[in-house]
């Protein structure tokens, strides 16, 4: 895991880094495990069987008043006299919060708990009367909003009914959530219109896949993990969110001695088929990523109308005639000869149109079964079906909508939106690769499942050609891998090493995004100027 880090970044603001996710507590692997907030309330129910007293509760809520404590003294601020105000709900979530305003008040504050329902955890409510809190109504909420420092939000949590009704809070209070923010799905990440924005949430126990992807992670802000004791109790996690630390463990490199003599052809020869008369453009942009990111060689195949462009502007390419490609791809890509003659992986689609050229092109790359990643016009060209190539597939939710409309899956752009976990495992499994959805929330994920998660670094990623450059990278860091021997591998063992590199490629694209989105708002030619910098600090 990466170091523990108290990040306090508001839910509100454009943040210039990656998002993290600071911990209270190691993981023996790196990369964080993310479980359905379904899976984590029946590992508390299990884990509290045969308890009959507040011990979870009273460490949850510690980890609530410590994070509460942490916001009212930022910037200077007080904490004696300070007024919190609680949104308490009926259930354990309400319980955590009023144990966290008990806690409060002993130290001064001014807590006062806003009872949302006909009941309230009674052992709680007993403990704030006790260190000199308060208890009002919903009546009373928008008066006391008017003058208050801190809004607790331990209304719902995981035990979101739908449909309920949420209070209004206004954009300048500073909200800490309780586990989760009330209105977000912890299985989905979907969000209610009237969602509590948070400014940052205490996860207990273990992060919720609502936390980090659909809107979830948009309403969260900065998200703290505290334990709960609930590893016993937890099955196999739902996925796993990956940061900037990761990406060593994510390439799994060969940093032996033998490393530094390697030369060109070794660090990997990338095919290119992309551009058009219409998008010349994306072929130049996808180009300029894989040799900015470190790619050893680069062969392309381009319209006439792009050809040009590509010379001028890459010089390092060198372009395949269609006999070259003919002869080329005749040739098996283990038993060919090393040099040249030779192509790694081949990035496919930027730019593309879909006339019979491009059709006979695709055909063949496709049959020589090198590893490809394949974006826009390639996506709308495949069909679903096993086969024995490694693929990446980088739909953006729309993309992945017609994916599915093709091998026959009804699925809405709102159920994608609201799930998208779900459905870009359904591609994965139609289209036998691994998808990775592009989003604020990049999600990889393989035929059986495993998924990884990226944040992108800012919402200035969403720009035109910013999935063009994303291609580069992934073409790159796919021609310089290494997969298992295709005879008598693991197609699991390989899908997932094939999963890690599309999420090392999201991070380092993200990163790039943060370095440019620090400058001003950024184009996609910017974030090719930032690749090698972000390529560099993130140890490429």
């Amino acid at each position: 895991m990466p170091n523990v880090k108290n990040t306090s970044v508001p839910a509100r603001s454009a943040a210039a880094d990656l998002q993290e996710f600071a911990l209270t507590v190691g993981y023996s692997e790196r990369m964080i495990p993310v479980y359905a907030g379904s899976h984590v309330r029946d590992a508390e129910t299990a884990q509290l069987k045969d308890a009959n007293d507040t011990t979870l509760m009273r460490l949850a809520a510690d980890a609530l008043a410590h994070q509460a404590v942490l916001m009212l003294k930022s910037d200077g601020g007080r904490l004696y006299g300070a007024r919190v105000l609680g949104l308490i709900g009926p259930g354990n979530n309400g319980g955590d919060g009023l144990f966290a305003l008990a806690a409060l008040a002993k130290r001064g504050v001014r807590a006062t708990a806003v009872l949302l329902a006909p009941q309230a955890h009674a052992q709680g409510l007993a403990a704030l009367v006790r260190s000199g809190g308060r208890t009002t109504t919903a009546k009373h909420l928008d008066e006391l909003l008017m003058d208050t420092d801190l809004v607790v939000d331990a209304l719902y949590g995981t035990g979101l009914r739908p449909g309920a009704e949420l209070p209004k809070i206004p954009s300048r209070v500073r909200v800490l959530a309780a586990d989760i923010p009330s209105g977000v799905d912890a299985n989905t990440g979907a969000a209610a219109p009237s969602v509590i924005r948070a400014d940052r949430t205490v996860c207990f126990g273990a992060l919720k896949t609502g936390l980090v992807v659909g809107s979830g992670h948009l309403v969260s802000g900065s998200i703290h993990i505290t334990d709960a004791g609930l590893t016993d109790h937890l099955p196999k996690p739902d996925a796993w969110v990956v940061q900037g630390d990761d990406l060593e463990l994510l390439l799994d490199r060969d940093q032996s001695w033998a490393a530094a003599g390697a030369h060109k052809y070794q660090r990997g020869v990338l095919g290119l088929l992309a551009g058009s008369a219409k998008y010349p453009g994306a072929a130049v942009l996808t180009a300029r990523a894989a040799v900015a990111s470190g790619l050893g060689l680069l062969r392309t195949v381009v319209p006439e109308a792009v050809a040009t462009a590509l010379t001028t502007q890459v010089p390092e390419s060198v372009p395949l005639n269609t006999e070259e490609l003919t002869a080329l791809l005749a040739r098996n890509r283990r038993n060919g000869r090393a040099g040249a003659t030779r192509i790694s992986a081949w990035a496919i689609g930027p730019g593309l149109v879909d006339n019979p050229e491009t059709r006979q092109y695709l055909d063949q790359i496709l049959a020589a079964n090198n590893p490809c990643v394949l974006d826009a016009g390639a996506l709308a060209m495949l069909e679903p079906g096993e086969h024995h190539q490694l693929r990446i597939l980088t739909p953006h939710a729309g993309e992945l909508h017609s994916l599915l409309a093709k091998a026959g899956v009804r699925v809405s752009a709102t159920d994608i939106a609201t799930d998208p976990i779900r459905w870009a495992r359904w591609a994965a499994v139609a289209y036998d690769c691994v998808i990775l959805l592009k989003g604020s929330a990049t999600i990889c994920t393989a035929p059986d499942g495993y998924a990884l998660i990226v944040h992108a670094a800012t919402p200035d990623l969403a720009t035109a050609g910013s999935g063009d450059v994303l291609t580069g990278i992934l073409g790159t860091l796919l021609s310089a891998a290494s997969f298992p021997s295709e005879t008598g591998a693991d197609p699991v063992t390989q899908s997932h090493r094939l999963t890690e590199l599309a999420a090392a490629g999201a991070l380092i694209h993200a990163h790039a995004g943060a370095l440019a989105a620090a400058e001003g708002t950024l184009s996609a030619v910017d974030l090719l100027q930032e690749l090698p910098r972000a390529a560099r600090q993130l140890g490429l």
